[in-house]
């Protein structure tokens, strides 16, 4: 079994998310992709959070359109800063025939050698690397950390230049997946009308 990870804040789950597991869904060598909504980033404030519950249920309604997608809470349940060292390892643990990549964006390789353990995450698990649209110094942060000993394989898609904090700031409901601003409708999330 081929198991793609694919973490984030979600704050919301935006149309680059979907994109990013739209493409991650068609490798034919993935079997199963686990979204894995973190508990407190290490890498970024948060200027604004919903409840966990409200994340994990966004992604929930955006994984109900692939099927190879499912939302992993292990996270959430760690409490606590989400580590992905961490995660990578109790994954590998909990099923030790799978063989494991890390989904990333553009800007999370560029500042992946700041990350917590960076260097033995790299020894743990190879990437699948998206470049964002607008990211024009991708392909030096690749190969910067190709050159530092990560194992990435750039996956051939134009990602959407989005920002869950472009929606939470000017609330466009074309930033996200319908199912998630109904979503947030529904709930009076982040202020959205």
């Amino acid at each position: 079994m081929i198991t793609a990870l694919f973490g984030g804040t979600f704050n919301p789950f935006h149309n680059g998310h979907k994109e990013i597991l739209k493409k991650v869904c068609e490798l034919p060598f993935i079997d199963r992709v686990f979204v894995i909504p973190d508990c407190i980033p290490p890498h970024k404030d948060c200027d604004f959070s919903v409840e966990d519950f409200h994340r994990v249920n966004m992604c929930k309604k955006v994984c109900e359109n692939f099927e190879k997608a499912s939302v992993l809470t292990l996270e959430i349940e760690r409490k606590g800063k989400s580590y992905s060292i961490i995660t990578v390892r109790e994954l590998k643990e909990k099923y030790p025939n799978d063989k494991f990549y890390f989904v990333c964006g553009g800007d999370m390789i560029a500042s992946l050698d700041t990350w917590y353990k960076w260097d033995e995450l790299i020894k743990e698990i190879p990437f699948l690397a998206f470049n964002r649209t607008e990211n024009s110094g991708f392909s030096d942060s690749v190969k910067r950390m190709k050159k530092l000993g990560a194992d990435i394989t750039v996956v051939d898609a134009d990602i959407p230049e989005i920002s869950s904090s472009a929606f939470r700031n000017n609330h466009l409901s074309s930033l996200l997946p319908t199912e998630v601003y109904e979503y947030i409708k529904e709930n009076g999330l982040y202020n959205a009308r």
